[in-house]
């Protein structure tokens, strides 16, 4: 029946009828114009350029607690919330507010699948992003969290899946994530990640630290996170025996510290942290988790060129992890471990001196010096000169 309904111009004639302030007919014509359009691109693009975005959003915010109009509304939501037109008409409305008051009130699965469908589809909208944020999308989402906690139910599971998911989209690409830090996303997010530890529910700690990985990326944010004392409280977190939740804390500890001396030397000078990280480097059953720790180690070395950080780093036996990344297998986990070699080794040569003869870190080096890459070859011949006491060219 679709087809003339199509041909007869039946579309048309009913948008007017989402003006209507009664509920019945709203509901009828909305039902209507929804199974008409129901994946009919062409059709749903139309119903876009004539306005009914304006519409939706009105009925959402009038009749929000009339469950069969919000079902309708939301409903048509989530068949155009994939078109970019729709984004773009949606990000001038006040759907956000609108979204994030249904997120709240939904009391079923149906319901907060429905929703977190439009919001997951809205979330790559930037503008669409930021109004979320600000109308409050993840304290609800938190509070889902919460509520749903260690349940072992398959739609419970769901929920909990969508819902984190929905937080790492909220949180990709620079500009959101400084307004991100700025509206305090990243105390909620660390209360969730304190939350879930225990429970153990991988997938929103995994969700967690993707997102605070990502807002530590911008400078002007890794500043504020320090003041915030993140790197603390993501320390506190280090007593996780999951790997993909300990390979993420890792990263995003490596983003912390990237160019950040301040956030170098407090890691730097952490025992538990630099003792978790010696360990990590052993972890030969998870080779993300032993390759990042390494990445970490290398990072606090070269962002902080402190003699007290060299200390640390040399009592928690960290340096024969340097001088074994040496030897890796990818040329630019080659070029930090040599790096941050050169780094310890200008910095501290009286007491390198006799764990780099046990380490044979010098033949090591010499080997490299003959190795495909030029930069790795580079990095080697300077390491190896301080090592001798000679003036790097």
């Amino acid at each position: 029946m679709k087809k003339p309904c199509i041909e007869a111009n039946l579309v048309p004639t009913l948008i007017p009828l989402l003006e209507s302030t009664d509920q019945e007919m709203l509901l009828h014509a909305g039902r209507a114009i929804g199974r008409i359009c129901y994946d009919n691109r062409d059709l749903q693009e139309q119903l876009v350029k004539v306005g009914v975005i304006t519409s939706l959003v009105r009925i959402l915010t009038d009749y929000a607690e009339s469950e069969p109009l919000v079902h309708v509304d939301l409903l048509a939501l989530c068949n155009l919330a994939d078109l970019d037109t729709a984004k773009e008409a949606l990000s001038k409305t006040k759907v956000a507010e609108q979204l994030v008051k249904q997120l709240r009130r939904a009391e079923n699965h149906e319901r907060l699948e429905m929703v977190f469908e439009i919001l997951q589809a809205l979330a790559e909208n930037d503008a669409l992003k930021v109004q979320l944020v600000e109308a409050g999308v993840q304290e609800v989402l938190s509070e889902i969290l919460l509520r749903l906690q260690g349940s072992s139910q398959a739609e419970d599971t769901c929920i909990v899946k969508a819902a984190s998911d929905l937080i790492v989209s909220l949180l990709l690409g620079d500009g959101n994530c400084v307004r991100m830090v700025q509206l305090g996303v990243i105390h909620q997010l660390l209360d969730l990640l304190e939350k879930h530890v225990e429970s153990g529910d991988v997938s929103v700690q995994h969700a967690a630290l993707s997102a605070l990985r990502n807002l530590a990326i911008p400078v002007v944010n890794k500043v504020q996170m320090l003041e915030e004392s993140l790197a603390e409280r993501i320390q506190a977190l280090l007593r996780s025996e999951m790997p993909p939740v300990q390979f993420k804390l890792l990263e995003t500890l490596r983003m912390l510290a990237d160019g950040q001396a301040d956030a170098a030397e407090i890691l730097g000078q952490d025992p538990m942290l630099l003792n978790r990280l010696v360990q990590w480097c052993n972890a030969n059953d998870h080779s993300g988790v032993r390759g990042e720790a390494h990445r970490l180690l290398a990072s606090i070395l070269r962002h902080n060129r402190s003699q007290e950080v060299v200390k640390a780093i040399q009592e928690a036996q960290g340096v024969k992890h340097l001088v074994s990344m040496t030897t890796s297998k990818h040329t630019a986990l080659q070029n930090e471990a040599l790096d941050a070699l050169a780094i310890a080794s200008a910095i501290d040569l009286g007491d390198l001196r006799q764990e780099i003869e046990e380490d044979k870190i010098k033949e090591t080096l010499e080997q490299l010096c003959s190795h495909s890459n030029a930069n790795v070859v580079k990095e080697a011949v300077t390491t190896l000169q301080v090592l001798r006491g000679e003036t790097p060219h």
